[in-house]
């Protein structure tokens, strides 16, 4: 009943004549296959699936090591303040940190600025096809790692001093009871966390994507969501634009499936 609207994937979906009225596609899968067979359909699949696992690999550690930093700071005031500046980032809006990037890597911008300093030529920065990722990548970093690390933190706070106490009386140093005593406490929330976000991992955030893509950038940055606003929802074709958005969602809940096997397998933490 919840899934109620996914059949517009499989009808040629008018929205005056509502679910009822709308025909059936002749073939029922006409979507997909107009999907799978396009010219991008390839490229697209390979920039989302390429972004979306340098985003994870890039992002998932960075809130681990700063939770992980953080604890060992024993001053007080200057341990909140770390984690308030850190976490004021996330939440400023996309809008305004595409704005951001726009000004730091324009022709004009404070990149250029600074190179020119040492000698270095004005770059186009937002115009090179290969800088897209690691703009959307880095700035997505700095804006969500300080709130990514909060849960991190929490788990930190649950570990007992008596085991950190222990194990300086035995001569552990900082980073043994770091890799012995804190990792092994807050992995059950690695894990989940991983798992959570795997399951997401063809969700790439369409609101940047869209807002940095240029003309020349275009072979890198088209991925599943732009293309699915550029030919779906601007055509009004909403039966294809569904049905691109349920491949998505099949996709994902696969990718959860199977990390979070693999996760019960290897260890003890999972979902279910």
């Amino acid at each position: 009943v919840p899934m109620y609207g996914v059949q517009i994937a499989f009808k040629d979906f008018v929205a005056n004549k509502g679910f009822l009225g709308s025909e059936w596609a002749d073939p029922l899968f006409k979507h997909f296959i107009t999907f799978f067979s396009s010219v991008n359909f390839w490229e697209i699949l390979r920039n989302t699936i390429g972004l979306s696992l340098y985003y994870l690999a890039i992002s998932f550690p960075m809130p681990i090591l700063l939770a992980l930093m953080i604890n060992e700071v024993k001053n007080t005031r200057f341990k909140k303040a770390v984690q308030n500046i850190t976490y004021m980032p996330y939440f400023v809006s996309t809008v305004v940190l595409v704005g951001m990037i726009n000004l730091f890597f324009s022709y004009n911008g404070l990149a250029n600025n600074i190179g020119a300093l040492f000698g270095a030529e004005p770059q186009m920065f937002l115009m090179k096809d290969a800088l897209f990722n690691d703009l959307y990548v880095w700035s997505g970093v700095w804006q969500a790692t300080g709130y990514g690390a909060v849960i991190y933190i929490a788990a930190l706070a649950g570990v007992s001093p008596d085991l950190h106490e222990a194990a300086t009386i035995d001569g552990a140093t900082r980073l043994q009871r770091i890799i012995h005593i804190n990792l092994p406490a807050i992995m059950p929330t690695i894990v989940i966390m991983l798992i959570l976000n795997s399951g997401s991992l063809l969700a790439v955030g369409y609101e940047k994507v869209f807002l940095l893509q240029t003309d020349a950038n275009l072979s890198s940055s088209e991925v599943i969501s732009t293309y699915v606003y550029k030919y779906g929802l601007v055509n009004n074709d909403y039966g294809f634009s569904t049905a691109v958005g349920l491949f998505n969602s099949v996709i994902n809940s696969a990718l959860l499936i199977a990390v979070n096997c693999i996760a019960r397998r290897v260890g003890e933490t999972s979902l279910w």
